[in-house]
């Protein structure tokens, strides 16, 4: 396969994480929510933090949040990322409170700052029915 062929990994959904990716194929955000901790969770799992019960429910949210930590990588975290440079990876807190990563778009490097407030950018990937979770900045 030619370099300008090469295409990043995508995910590979189970059961646990695919109303996730289902969510984000309709550009929309759903993470799980407790109720028996009252908290919000993200990364998918089966059982609630803390409680430890099943009572975990898929819910919408804005998806938007705060720039906590971020890089910007000049040179392929992986063989599969070779055009991707820079790469400007990025740990966003949700506003509901979790933090995921993600990568960050639509940015000049010297206007990225911590705590910056940032808004979903669903990135539908040609040839598949995947829509990956990126982030601009808000305003």
């Amino acid at each position: 396969m030619a370099t300008d062929e090469l295409r990043p990994p995508l995910p590979t959904p189970i059961d646990r994480t695919q109303p996730f990716w289902n969510a984000l194929r309709e550009h929309t955000v759903k993470i799980q929510y407790s109720p028996s901790s009252d908290q919000w969770v993200f990364y998918p799992r089966s059982h609630a933090p803390l409680t430890l019960q099943t009572d975990l429910e898929w819910r919408e949210i804005s998806g938007e949040g705060t720039l906590y930590t971020y890089t910007i990588a000049r040179r392929p975290t992986a063989p599969d990322f070779a055009g991707e440079q820079p790469q400007i990876i990025a740990v966003v807190e949700l506003d509901e409170g979790p933090r995921l990563t993600s990568t960050l778009v639509n940015v000049a490097e010297d206007q990225i700052s911590v705590g910056m407030r940032v808004r979903p950018w669903f990135e539908d990937v040609p040839g598949t029915e995947t829509t990956l979770l990126r982030y601009e900045p808000a305003t």
